[in-house]
């Protein structure tokens, strides 16, 4: 049989001989057949064992964490240290110490991520609401089960769950933890798998176990009359919005927006923050106000500093004599992460299945699964209680003739012969005939054997009353109620973040737009940048520069005006004049790599004004290309700061000239052999990306390099018609002495 043609989309080819010869220990596979066998399972672990919590609201690093502690009999013990639960947690979790520490601070009382905690800290936990504050090592903390986890494995050993092994089938772990309340619901949580993310808000667990009694009730209940939005444990102001409540609860996708709750002290003239939003942190905040201090654009602010202590989280903020702190903080809600917002996306898994799903499918999954859970722990005392119920009616039947089972135990010579002989006299099984034999001799007599037969009769009620609670969902129901209110009553707190109903009319007003006037902007050579108002200007004496740098362009424009700086790595930085303080001329100006955070020796090398991002930018290249490339490419919708890929990077970029929308222009071109040529604007075809190199206008050769391009009104040519040319690429014609002449100019064009 001829061997099959491997297809040539999987089949290199490859001609060096060297490398022909190992194609035989190279397995050639398809890369459909890779990504099924290969990336998929991979994926799939991610999903179903990583990152996607489960209806007990876990995910499997907490859940095993959690079991480990249950087992060293962290729920009653005293603290222990976290190495020692880290070391015993690496039995059921095959993952380094580091990543299961890092699962336990998340869930600590100490971290502060939880509204319900479920690991009692001691020791520096860090804290949720901080970037840089790290937690001490394993080694210096101590840690137990905080009371609340009663409720995580109450009847764990009453098969409420299954067990399966662990990694090396050396003990068991339980697959869920038997939860009386929806924990999936209660505790915030996040991941991210593989092509999918989950991300889950807290809410207050008492709203929450209320809101289940009444579904348990009534599926189609009102869920905002007992569950009105989320609660997250850094507290702060909920900014009520119905729509994107009710869209949460209904799809589980959708966001809600928080803000940090403030407070003006009069006496002190500062502001006192106490609570910022759950998705934040201090050092965040801190940083972004500072950028607006350094902007001019909170000039408010006379200091802020971080005051968090042991009694909690304050940010404090002193004010300038006449601020008005209710604006302010409107443009800190506006410019910072005091005001943020919280994505939600519940997705759990089910039965091993991600689903996206809207709070009341959450709360239908979960008392669906807490009913089975509570109909096996039922199951299981049932049968528990049969056994005890068959063990008294074998008693019961040696109660008719005591005196016989003594003389048969008595007179039986070999112990292995008891049981047999108690099961022929007697009619017995076997489990009845040795319960009665291992009775001790002080308990062989009638007032005991009674008092346990008198048992019969109420283990035969309670087995009844059993089998009707399996029977009837109602019961069942019953009990995870009554349940769910004992977890109220021992554990209910009341809400941490407040709910602003009508936050539009109670919020300071947004501040006022800044007046804009005319300025005009200098940049030298060296980066310095300066912002000149005409008045200014006028009084000002003589533009003053660092020695050796002069000026590179000059401006007139509004003094909020979008501003774009060229730098040498290929990037645009887009900010706004409102950003740059007004100065004088006789100032050094603000120093732009330091201003915008430029990278070690990157510098500015142009100015644009973009206006309304009509026209084009012309890019002339070193090696005799340039590239006509639209204004709008560099628009965004966001206020980007950074743009990387902002021109090619082939050949170093030596002009920009910025055309005005429906204009054409003149333009001058000089290359390093003493030649020029000049040709209309309109021979570039715009380029729809901006790191093209666009078409070569220079004629190759050998050492020959384009040094200078301009419009032609800034040249110092003075018969253009002698250089001009009809297309490109042009090898130019040599200069003229009249037409090589310096002249001053100003790249006002930009």
């Amino acid at each position: 049989m001829p061997k099959k043609k491997q297809p040539e989309n999987i089949r290199p080819k490859v001609n060096n001989p060297n490398v022909m010869g190992l194609r035989a220990a190279v397995l050639e596979q398809p890369i459909t057949e890779t990504l099924e066998s290969n990336y998929m399972p991979y994926a799939m672990s991610v999903i179903v064992s990583r990152a996607i919590p489960e209806i007990d609201g876990f995910k499997p690093s907490h859940r095993k964490l959690l079991y480990t502690m249950y087992n060293m009999g962290l729920l009653n013990k005293a603290r222990t240290k976290s190495a020692n639960i880290v070391g015993q947690t690496m039995r059921l979790n095959p993952h380094g110490d580091a990543a299961i520490y890092d699962t336990m601070v998340r869930l600590s009382r100490g971290y502060g991520a939880l509204l319900t905690p479920f690991v009692d800290s001691k020791g520096n936990f860090g804290k949720s609401y901080s970037r840089d504050m790290s937690w001490a090592a394993p080694r210096y903390t101590e840690a137990k089960l905080t009371a609340i986890c009663q409720e995580l494995f109450r009847d764990i050993d009453h098969d409420t769950v299954d067990f399966v092994d662990n990694y090396d089938a050396t003990m068991k772990e339980p697959v869920l933890l038997p939860t009386t309340f929806p924990n999936i619901l209660v505790s915030a949580n996040s991941g991210i798998a593989v092509g999918m993310a989950s991300q889950f808000c807290g809410f207050n667990l008492k709203e929450v176990c209320e809101t289940t009694i009444a579904y348990l009730k009534n599926p189609d209940c009102d869920l905002l009359s007992t569950l009105p939005a989320p609660d997250f444990p850094t507290g702060g102001e909920l900014l009520w919005d119905a729509a994107a409540i009710k869209e949460i609860y209904e799809t589980g996708r959708g966001g809600v927006r928080v803000r940090a709750k403030w407070e003006y002290i009069k006496s002190g003239n500062l502001i006192e923050i106490t609570e910022i939003p759950y998705s934040t942190t201090v050092e965040a905040i801190l940083d972004k106000t500072a950028d607006l201090i350094k902007a001019g654009k909170a000039k408010e602010i006379a200091d802020m500093r971080d005051e968090t202590d042991l009694s909690g989280l304050k940010l404090t903020i002193d004010l300038k004599r006449g601020a008005d702190a209710n604006k302010l903080m409107a443009k800190l809600f506006k410019s910072t992460s005091l005001e943020d917002s919280f994505a939600c996306n519940f997705n759990v898994l089910i039965a091993g299945i991600p689903k996206v799903l809207g709070v009341r499918e959450i709360l239908r999954e979960w008392t669906s699964w807490r009913m089975e859970s509570v109909r096996r722990r039922v199951y299981f005392v049932l049968n528990k209680q049969k056994d005890k119920l068959h063990l008294l009616e074998g008693l019961k039947e040696i109660l008719l003739d005591l005196d016989k089972a003594i003389k048969i135990i008595r007179e039986t010579e070999r112990e292995s012969e008891v049981t047999a002989n108690l099961m022929i006299e007697f009619g017995i099984d076997e489990i009845q005939a040795e319960y009665i034999s291992e009775i001790k001799l002080r308990n062989i007599n009638r007032e005991y054997i009674l008092k346990r037969v008198q048992e019969t009769e109420e283990l035969q009620k309670e087995i009844a009353d059993l089998e009707e609670i399996l029977n009837d969902p109602k019961r069942i129901r019953k009990i995870i109620i009554d349940e769910l209110k004992a977890v109220i009553k021992k554990y209910g707190e009341p809400r941490r973040t407040e709910i602003l109903y009508n936050y539009n009319n109670t919020t300071a007003q947004e501040e006022e737009p800044e007046e804009e006037y005319p300025v005009k902007i200098f940049l030298s050579r060296e980066g310095y940048f300066k912002k000149i108002t005409p008045l200014s200007l006028r009084m000002g004496g003589e533009q003053k520069y660092k020695d050796g740098d002069e000026l590179r362009q000059s401006f007139e424009t509004m003094s909020n005006a979008e501003i774009m700086f060229v730098t040498n790595q290929c990037q645009i930085y887009k900010t706004r004049l409102g950003e740059f303080a007004d100065t004088k001329a006789s100032a050094m100006g603000d120093y732009l790599p330091g201003k915008l955070n430029l990278a070690d020796g990157e510098n500015i090398i142009y100015a644009i004004l973009p206006g309304d991002y009509t026209g084009y930018l012309l890019f002339f290249y070193q090696n005799g290309k340039a590239a006509r490339v639209p204004l709008s490419a560099y628009q965004t919708a966001s206020n980007r700061r950074k743009l990387t890929g902002a021109y090619s990077d082939k050949s170093p970029l030596i002009d920009i000239i910025k055309l005005d929308a429906g204009t054409e222009s003149d333009i001058a071109v000089y290359s390093s052999d003493n030649r020029c040529f000049v040709f209309n604007s309109i021979l570039l075809e715009p380029k729809a990306t901006r790191t093209t190199q666009g078409v070569m206008i220079l004629t190759a050769k050998a050492k020959r390099e384009l040094i200078r391009a301009c419009l032609l009104e800034q040249s110092e040519i003075v018969n253009a018609s002698r250089y001009r040319v009809r297309t490109v690429p042009s090898s130019g014609i040599v200069l003229k002495p009249e037409d090589a002449e310096e002249k001053q100019f100003q790249l006002d064009n930009i």
